[in-house]
């Protein structure tokens, strides 16, 4: 029931979306199409009103400097708490990688349905082994 005396309801839009008090944060993932389709499907996607996406498909016609534009938007944007990209697409950015140190958002890199996980060539893994052999020491 509702009260006559009760203020009307604020619009949908107008309500950001909270957790624990605090706002939502999204998962932003860049791969290749099964990868991408995977996790859009599991509801991870997001397009905007102003059309942008916390998402990038790369496929063989992708320019690395469209890869490059998204890993970099997607690490400076606010409201982003993780990154997960596909180790064949963190490889043609992997300097941006080796450079990236932030801890917010978090940068994952994930195997893909062709190209099996190298915890060898993974920069940020290969930073957290360093830091817990030093901290053995």
């Amino acid at each position: 029931l509702i009260r006559p005396d009760a203020p009307p309801p604020a619009p949908m839009a107008d309500k950001q979306r909270t957790f624990g008090g605090k706002r939502e944060a999204l998962i932003c993932v860049i791969g290749d199409e099964d990868t991408v389709t995977g996790f859009l499907l599991a509801g991870v996607g997001e397009v905007t009103a102003q059309k942008t996406s916390n998402f990038l498909v790369v496929t063989p016609k992708t320019q690395v400097s469209e890869i490059e534009e998204a890993f970099t938007n997607f690490t400076t944007k606010e409201g982003i708490a993780v990154v997960l990209i596909t180790q064949s697409c963190a490889d043609k950015i992997r300097y941006l990688l080796d450079d990236y140190d932030a801890m917010i958002p978090a940068v994952l890199e994930i195997p893909s349905k062709d190209n099996p996980y190298d915890a060898s060539k993974d920069s940020i893994m290969q930073r957290i082994l360093k830091k817990m052999v030093v901290g053995d020491s």
